[in-house]
Parts: C-alpha cells; structure tokens; sequence
C-alpha cells in the first residue's frame, strides 16, 4: 500500500470524525435509510423586546415573565429582562490627564434585571409606576428559552390613552405591518422600535392610506443605535390626516422589535401589535362579546386587488355579517369598514377567505367597549394559528378571557393554567371546539391561586387552532381592556439527524 493510499484513508477518517457522522450526500450515491426524519428539540435561546410603557405619570405598569415546562432542556438557564439602557456611567477611572482634566474610561455597570424568572411553570412578576419606564431587553436560555413569553400590563388612570394597554413582548425581525394606525388630531399614535443588538440597525417607515403610498422623506433611514429604543411619532412622517392607515416597518440592517402605541383623546388606547406575514386568508380572533362597534382595516402589499369573504365564527357557526359580505381591497392601498356590534352579545372571531384567487393581505380590528364618554378601545391584529404550543400571562381569578377559533373543523384542545407567581398548583383541562364556530371558554384556574398564572393552550388534534386572551378592568365606570393572541411559541426547532456515509469521498 503507498503513501498516498494511506493519506487518502487517514484523512477519510479524520474528515468522519470532525463531520460528526454528518454529511452532504449527492442524490444518487445516499444509502437506503440513511435520512431520518428531523427531530423536534426544545430551542436553546430566546429574545424578547418590551417597548417603554407609557410617558403618562399616572402609568402603572407591571410585567410578567412565564416559560411553560418543556421536555428534554437543559437543568440549566437564565433568564432576565434589562432596561435597554442596560449598561450606565459610574465612575470615572483611570485615563490619560489634559490639562489637569482626567480623560478616557468610565466603569460600567449593569441596571439591575426588571425581571428574573426562578424556574419553567411559574411565572415571575415585575413593576414600575410613573412615565419614565424604559424599554425592555430580554435574553432567556436553557430551560427558560423554549416558549419564553413576557406580557407588559399598564393602567392609565386619565388623559389620552386613558384605560388598559396591553402587549406581548416581541421577538427582533426585519418586517412588520400594522394596519390600524392614524394620524388624526385626536390620535397621537408612536411606532417604537427596539434594537437589542450591538450595532446599530437602519429602517424606512412607509405609510399607506385609502389612496396608496403617502409622501414622507423622513421616515427613510431611521437609525436606532444599539441597545436603544426610539418612539416615533406616525404624525410628524407626513401632513397628510387620515383615519385609517398601515405603517410598513422595513429594516434595511439588523434586527428590530416594533410595537404600535395607539392613544386616543376620548377612546382609551392600547398597543397594536404587528398582523401575521401576508396570506390570502386571515383571522382574527377573539372579538369580545359586549364589543359596541368593530372596525376592520386591510392592506394589501402586492400588485393585484384583493377580494375578500367577510365571515364571523361565532358559538353557533360561521355567519356572514348583513351588508357586509365581501370586501374589496385595492393593491397597495388601505381599506377599512365599520362593522358596528358585530358579534351581539356572542363570542366571535373573523375570517377572512379570497372570494376567487388568492392575493395575500394584513388586516386588524379595533374594538369599542362601553358608551359614551366611558369608551375604551383595544386592536387585534390578524394572527398565525396555535400550532403546537403557545402561553399567554398575567391572568388573574376574574377579569381573564380565553377565546377559541376553529374555522376549518373541530378541534380538541388542552388549556394549563400554571402554578400562580405567589403560590398555587397548575391545573388542566380539555375543550371541543366546533368546526366553524369561537368560544370563550370556562378558564382552569391554579389551585391555591395566589397572584397571576399563565395560560398554555396545546391543540390536540391537527385542525388549525386560533386563540387570543382578553383582559379587563373597570376603574371608575371605564370598562378597561386589552386583547393579546396566541400564536405558536416556537418553542422548538426541526433538527435534522443523519449517519454516516462517506460514499461522497469516492466520487
């Protein structure tokens, strides 16, 4: 055997040992059974943005951190929530002397954590009080990371927004849409957006209205520095006054997170959070039942118009609102309609169908509650299904409302409510949801409940699931609420498993 021969099969060896077993096959050399099929294991990190709650000194805001228990992580993790600002200037140390002045370095110190979770399945609570709050970056890993979900809660006592804003901490990506926004004299309406990484990210903010794109110079390249939150005003990107309007968030380089504040002088406000990625078909779950007026706002993104079937899964079954059967939305422009009490009393949910084919759209609502000068106002946007898994935080004994949407088929479904923050045993049941129809259904409540739990909702049966919770809160007469969907926690990832096979070093 010569020199070269045994090189070829050391280094066959050595290339095995470093592949772990895993190689690249060409598809005609792969062994019978050599591809498995992927393997669903828990994720290892997780990154979440909250967005400063409120300028208003009458805020009071509390935030809430919950991990539902996962199979196969880690004994390990950590998880915490810092302000964005998370490093500041202490001290000054050592630098070169100008001028008798000293120069150079400052000490950092890190702000301490808003929120530090003890352990998966019980949840860990926060609170600040005051308009002075800042944004929220939050890291989790290990055990903590697969489902890691943050609700911020905030109570305004007065003044525009006045009521209950609620938001489900984000993850950072690179596009978001928010039909639903305005830029009335009466709404004062902030985009903010987060950056949680080292280097500052750029994006273009775009407007479009009932007539398409409206013209800003200002909202192209916006930079957000690292580890910074900026609140920008929708009003001072354009003159143009208009009811109903979608703001497309474009990041042009890194990653953001991006929530809408929507505070209204007379109607309350809340946080308008993104509609899922842009689909042909949309739902929106989990109107509430004493809903006094529902405005549905659609865009569509591309190039063709849009006509949709406008239908309303309520506890009997899909029912098509009178006068409202269709809607026709323009390419590239927003179209928006008053539904008024659409859901009369009833549990409800919209869905929205193309009519003939399929042109992809982003759609919200916002909903009214209460009468006269005691209205208060809450968004739902167009959400992606249950899917395998997903929590929502910060319920209590009462004031808490799970909604559940089955538009194609009946599906079974199991709702946990966790171990309370303060103490309490987890507790479980199971619900059948009819094919076409919403309920809102009769909530498992923690054993010994003492504090707030966390709602895991894990559909049982392949039919797609939507859910969203409501929450609320009378204070003087003003029936406070806020509205927060369920989509998929993504709590795992597909890993593919493969064996050896060097066949490839033959060719």
């Amino acid at each position: 055997m010569n020199r070269t021969t045994l090189s070829l099969i050391a280094g066959t060896a050595a290339l095995a040992a470093v592949t772990g077993f895993a190689t690249l096959n060409q598809p005609d050399a792969a062994a019978p059974d050599t591809a498995k099929a992927a393997a669903e294991l828990p994720v290892e990190r997780t990154s979440l943005l909250c967005p400063a709650p409120s300028t208003s000194d009458l805020a009071e805001t509390s935030y809430t951190s919950f991990t539902p228990v996962t199979q196969g992580t880690d004994a390990d993790g950590t998880a915490e929530l810092k302000a964005a600002t998370e490093e500041t200037a202490t001290e000054e140390t050592g630098g070169a002397k100008t001028g008798g002045q000293k120069t150079g370095g400052k000490k950092k110190t890190a702000a301490k954590p808003v929120v530090t979770p003890k352990a998966p399945g019980t949840p860990a609570v926060g609170d600040t009080t005051g308009g002075s709050a800042p944004a929220l970056l939050g890291t989790a890993e290990g055990k903590f990371a697969p489902g890691w979900t943050v609700q911020e809660t905030t109570e305004v006592a007065a003044g525009s927004g006045r009521g209950l804003q609620g938001v489900t901490c984000t993850a950072p990506d690179t596009e978001f849409w928010f039909p639903g926004v305005s830029t009335l004299a009466d709404r004062t309406d902030y985009v903010h957006l987060t950056n949680p990484d080292d280097s500052a990210a750029v994006v273009d903010l775009e407007l479009f209205g009932k007539t398409g794109a409206l013209a800003s110079t200002v909202g192209e390249g916006i930079t957000v520095p690292a580890h910074s939150s900026e609140p920008i005003l929708l009003s001072t990107l354009t003159a143009e006054k208009q009811e109903d309007l979608t703001v497309h968030v474009n990041v042009r380089s890194g990653r953001l997170g991006a929530a809408v504040q929507a505070l209204d002088e007379k109607l309350g406000g809340d946080w308008l959070a993104a509609s899922t990625e842009p689909a042909g078909s949309q739902v929106i779950p989990g109107i509430p039942k004493d809903a006094t007026a529902v405005r549905l706002v659609a865009y569509a993104p591309g190039d063709a118009d849009a006509d949709l079937k406008v239908q309303l899964a309520s506890p009997s079954g899909l029912i098509t609102p009178a006068g409202h059967e269709t809607l026709h939305v323009k390419a590239g422009m927003t179209t928006s309609v008053d539904l008024g009490n659409l859901t009369r009393g009833e549990a409800g949910s919209l869905v929205l169908t193309p009519t003939g084919s399929s042109v992809p759209v982003v759609a919200a609502v916002r909903v009214l509650r209460g009468k006269g000068a005691d209205q208060e106002s809450a968004f739902i946007p167009a959400t992606a299904p249950v899917g395998t898994r997903a929590s929502v935080a910060d319920n209590s004994a009462k004031g808490a409302t799970l909604s559940l949407t089955a538009p194609k088929g009946t599906a079974k479904v199991k709702v946990t409510a966790s171990a309370g923050s303060g103490g309490g045993a987890a507790v479980s049941k199971m619900y059948t949801v009819r094919a076409g129809t919403t309920q809102d259904v009769e909530l498992p409540v923690p054993t010994g409940l003492k504090g707030t739990y966390a709602l895991t909702v894990e559909p049982l049966t392949d039919t797609p699931v939507y859910a969203s919770r409501t929450l609320a809160a009378t204070e003087e007469g003003v029936p406070g609420f806020t509205v927060q969907t369920l989509p998929d926690d993504r709590g795992t990832v597909a890993v593919p498993e493969a064996d050896e096979d060097v066949a490839v070093l033959q060719k």
